[in-house]
């Protein structure tokens, strides 16, 4: 059965992944881009975004963790895009251009119609308009013995936390402030579901913390 996974999700000190106000220009909201500091120099992203050797570390090393046996991703909307209601035919095919880095089928919560994208390199977009339970029984079924990975954002990856849908969490705690924005913990008693602190091992720039389910 495949494992259902939380990795390198970057949170501030004060435990918010984006700040307030995502558009094309600000991905993550105006000062969100922050929590992301420990991320861009790493091998692992510089080979995704620019094809550049970049630094190996302890906080590429979990980078690297998050990208090996994955079967399937799930992305909520404001992952694939920064537009909001009814789909338009302006083009759009997510944040990275033609090859993303998910290099398997990639399951888009939405309410909103969409026929499925094929990229290249392996990564296929498909919308699912009918809520978490449904796109986890199909990313299982493509994802086999392999990974699902829920990518975020931060709404997303609640859901599933307060579903007690996910195994395991890595996050990555960089040492910023955002004052606002999109938390994962908001109304989620990780506790009294069943999670527990299992790890923290610090990076070059950030605090790498694991949180696994119990049993």
């Amino acid at each position: 059965m495949s494992k259902v996974i939380v990795s390198s999700f970057m949170i501030s000190i004060d435990g918010y992944s984006s700040a307030p106000g995502q558009s094309l220009e600000h991905p993550f909201g105006p000062g969100g881009h922050d929590v992301g500091q420990w991320f861009f120099p790493t091998d692992v992203f510089q080979q995704m975004a620019n094809k550049k050797a970049g630094e190996t570390g302890i906080d590429n090393e979990w980078a690297l963790k998050g990208t090996e046996g994955m079967g399937a991703w799930i992305l909520g909307r404001n992952m694939y895009s920064h537009s909001r209601g009814p789909w338009t035919d302006d083009g759009w095919k997510g944040w990275w251009g033609p090859n993303p880095p998910y290099h398997v089928p990639t399951f888009i919560l939405t309410h909103h119609k969409h026929d499925p994208i094929e990229m290249e390199g392996g990564t296929t977009f498909i919308f699912v308009t009918d809520g978490i339970a449904a796109a986890l029984d199909q990313a299982k079924k493509v994802a086999g013995s392999k990974k699902v990975r829920i990518g975020g954002g931060a709404t997303t990856v609640r859901q599933y936390l307060a579903a007690g849908l996910i195994d395991e969490l890595h996050l990555a705690q960089s040492p910023v402030l955002l004052g606002a924005g999109e938390s994962i913990f908001h109304g989620v008693d990780l506790r009294k579901i069943g999670y527990e602190c299992t790890g923290s091992v610090k990076g070059e720039r950030t605090t790498h913390l694991t949180i696994q389910k119990k049993g």
